[in-house]
């Protein structure tokens, strides 16, 4: 953990940097994501897809709607690296843990997703036999 990543901590415990992989279209997984976001009552800041196929996504929410938002992560398709989970569930666990005006508190996520949906057009499709 570099100096920066530790003061960024330390003024904004639950400012989230996350990876993920995803085998869903760029463009679908986008609006999946705003989508589901935005039913949580969160906000997107920004998204991005570039022409590799990776989507950088930063979006913020009260700390309450943390469980519907990590269900709406996994719903979409993502997968998140065990780091992703771990943090997810840490800011559930203390979010929920903390009665006290912690559920109003604002959580931030900024989530890179790698993208693999050509992995999925060359798996599905059949193969002849001659």
């Amino acid at each position: 953990m570099t100096n920066r990543d530790v003061g960024r901590m330390m003024s904004a415990p639950w400012a989230l940097e996350m990876n993920a992989i995803s085998i869903e279209d760029p463009s679908r997984l986008v609006q999946t994501l705003v989508d589901g976001i935005l039913g949580c009552g969160g906000w997107v800041l920004s998204h991005v897809v570039n022409d590799g196929g990776k989507v950088n996504l930063l979006f913020e929410f009260e700390r309450g709607a943390c469980v519907d938002i990590y269900s709406a992560l996994v719903a979409s398709g993502v997968e998140l690296g065990q780091y992703g989970h771990n943090r997810l569930t840490e800011l559930c666990q203390c979010t929920l843990g903390r009665r006290h005006g912690s559920a109003t508190e604002i959580a931030s996520i900024d989530l890179e997703i790698q993208t693999y949906p050509m992995l999925v057009a060359r798996v599905s499709q059949p193969t002849t036999t001659v």
